[in-house]
């Protein structure tokens, strides 16, 4: 069947049915900004994109990003999505709730090796309300006097909070470091054994430094892993858009909330130092 008479029979006008859709001017060069941006966070979905390509001056939405992200093939992987059941432990981040920056910290370890196998330990610290990441430290092992120094530094920095969420595990039950923290007036949320759903905001923040920093980057030594650690840790609290924070940097929103009186600093540290589990 001819041209002409299919779209007499469809009643489609032969212009329309002929019309190709001229691009806009500055198509291609977002289209290439798209594939760089893709290319720096691959774990990025259009939404994030889109805020990012807003930040730079590009004057585009979600449905137009969306569209040239499906005409150029791009897909993030899906993640299975695991069914947890609710703890019962009244200290879980359900039941006892984050109302206000520095109220509540989550901290916990992640680990990973070095190219050659060699062990990696780094110790998070995240501001419940804020989702700020406050710390994200990397040694071969840490010793209860290790992780008080870094609490000491972080209170000095940002004040000290009146509670740290964490699970039960032998770093962060050590008699030294539970007395320096009841003498530093804070007081330590033990979730349920078992239970690492009830530290929500830490599990949290942990699958997004595996699937963004860990599962991406390659580390040839100690130092470099301190070095790309810190640099994913500034891109985090600065750039990267945070979806339960109306897509704002944890640290541009944390700079809107009411600021914290930094507290004096903490009391020395005297006893006797015990290594922790590596």
């Amino acid at each position: 069947m001819s041209e002409r008479r299919a779209c007499r029979v469809l009643h489609q006008p032969r212009s329309s049915h002929r019309y190709e859709r001229k691009p806009s001017s500055d198509e291609p060069q977002l289209v290439s900004r798209i594939h760089e941006l893709v290319r720096q966070h691959p774990r990025f979905g259009y939404r994030r994109i889109t805020v990012l390509l807003k930040r730079e001056g590009f004057e585009t939405g979600f449905d137009r990003v969306y569209r040239l992200w499906r005409r150029e093939g791009l897909k993030v992987p899906k993640q299975p999505k695991k069914r947890r059941r609710l703890g019962s432990s009244v200290n879980g981040c359900v039941r006892h709730r984050v109302e206000r920056k520095n109220q509540v910290w989550a901290w916990d370890f992640i680990f990973d090796r070095t190219a050659n196998g060699t062990s990696l330990k780094w110790l998070s610290v995240v501001d419940e309300f804020t989702r700020e990441c406050l710390c994200l430290k990397v040694s071969r092992r840490m010793t209860s006097q290790n992780i008080i120094d870094v609490l000491r530094g972080l209170f000095v920095a940002h004040g000290v909070p009146s509670h740290i969420r964490s699970d039960n595990g032998p770093e962060f039950i050590a008699q030294a470091l539970r007395e320096w923290l009841e003498r530093s007036s804070v007081g330590p949320l033990y979730i349920e054994p078992g239970s690492p759903w009830e530290n929500g905001y830490a599990e949290s923040f942990h699958s997004k430094v595996r699937d963004e920093f860990l599962g991406c980057e390659v580390f040839e030594s100690l130092a470099s892993a301190t070095k790309l650690g810190a640099s994913w840790r500034r891109q985090y609290n600065e750039v990267r858009p945070h979806s339960s924070l109306g897509y704002r940097p944890p640290a541009e929103f944390a700079r809107t909330c009411v600021p914290s009186i930094p507290a004096s600093a903490p009391p020395p540290f005297h006893e006797h130092t015990f290594s922790l589990q590596t």
